[in-house]
């Protein structure tokens, strides 16, 4: 009997293709390190919210106020006495549910409307592409701050979504929801494009002919082709949320009963004439490698699952 051998997958391709790349793991242990910051500091949020106490971080100690770095504050404390190591961490867990909070917007919008546009074309496509091109006609950080303003405003004056507002800073939500229905755009341009490329191959054809359905053929046939490419879209655009959080926090638009980076770099930028470097130098690297690591992370990710990246290579190996 001839033995089979076991191809390995895209992920399985895909992962020993990373584990050759240095860099790529080195970023990649970096994201890891986060992540458990990240849980952290979710694990001290939600114990204080559960308890019904008000968490350390944001407990005031004006006795302690613009300390410089030492044992005790390796950050030092801002103007109000917080430790800014603590208001850092709290910033990491702003900047991951951000990019979370906004990805369940961006994905199941930006995916459904690129499938149905590249698999029924036509009129249907016509739509989206016309829907799509007048998003993407307005500046991205004007419709932000318009879309921004408005659910902050529609969310404060709520009385139903007081309760939501409990457990998620109404800043945070309005600035994940303007985000979130700018951000679609490149995610539906990429999917309709191999939605178009795949409506027409034999195993769509097969399963046509077998009658099976258009929601079947498009979610249970063509979507597993296409899944690699939302987590690449993601691990790619989540820097740019984070930035972008960064850039409207730093305009007063952002979180804003909770520490995150850009409210940070916001408020230290004051007192930097007093020499006080810390608090906006520890914000900004905790940004920067996390955006770093990010980028290289993902443009490797990109690289290892593009199937046309990886039969070039073999070629010219």
């Amino acid at each position: 009997m001839n033995d089979v051998i076991e191809q390995p997958g895209l992920w399985g391709n895909a992962w020993r293709q990373l584990r050759r790349q240095p860099l790529a793991m080195l970023c990649l242990a970096i994201l890891v390190v986060y992540v458990g910051v990240w849980v952290y500091a979710e694990a001290t949020f939600w114990s204080a919210k559960i308890r019904g106490v008000t968490p350390a971080y944001k407990i005031s100690n004006y006795d302690q106020r613009n300390l410089s770095p030492s044992r005790e504050h390796p950050l030092g404390t801002n103007f109000a006495g917080r430790d800014n190591l603590n208001q850092i961490v709290q910033g990491t867990r702003i900047a991951f549910e951000i990019g979370l909070l906004t990805s369940v917007i961006v994905i199941p919008l930006g995916f459904a409307l690129g499938a149905v546009a590249g698999y029924f074309g036509r009129k249907v496509d016509t739509g989206v592409v016309y829907l799509y091109s007048v998003v993407d006609s307005v500046p991205g950080i004007l419709l932000i701050l318009a879309i921004a303003y408005v659910v902050r405003s529609a969310v404060d004056r709520s009385v139903a979504m007081q309760t939501v507002t409990r457990y998620v800073d109404s800043g945070l939500l309005a600035v994940c929801v303007g985000m979130g229905f700018t951000g679609w755009v490149g995610l539906c341009r990429l999917i309709r494009g191999e939605y178009f490329k795949h409506r027409d191959r034999q195993y769509v054809l097969a399963a046509r002919s077998l009658g099976a359905s258009h929601t079947a053929i498009m979610f249970r046939h063509i979507m597993p082709n296409v899944l690699h490419l939302i987590i690449i879209n993601f691990s790619l655009r989540f820097p740019g949320l984070i930035l972008t959080e960064a850039v409207l926090s730093y305009l007063g638009v952002g979180v804003r009963d909770e520490p995150s980076w850009g409210a940070m770099i916001n408020d230290a930028k004051q007192r930097l004439w007093l020499g006080n470097w810390w608090e906006l130098g520890g914000a900004t690297l905790a940004m920067l490698f996390l955006v770093l690591a990010l980028n290289i992370f993902g443009d490797a990710l990109r690289d290892a699952l593009d199937p046309k990246l990886r039969t070039a290579e073999a070629k010219t190996g």
